[in-house]
């Protein structure tokens, strides 16, 4: 019954078999590279953060340096 509902009988098509392994690895492909720009992103975030605390200390003139 199972094989009346794929559509053919007898063993699994090869075209199927590797058009479903290139999807397997392009998903692959792509979950890594999710990784990566989301790891490139928390830097981005992080440093951006970090800048905008030194921005954020509020020093209305100059001080005098030390002679």
């Amino acid at each position: 019954m199972a094989k009346a509902l794929l559509g053919y009988v007898g063993g699994s098509d090869p075209r199927l078999l590797a058009e479903m392994r290139r999807l397997q690895q392009r998903v692959q492909d792509l979950e890594s590279e999710l990784v990566r720009i989301q790891a490139e992103n928390d830097a981005l975030t992080a440093a951006a953060s970090h800048e905008s605390l030194l921005e954020s200390i509020d020093v209305p003139q100059a001080e005098p340096a030390l002679t």
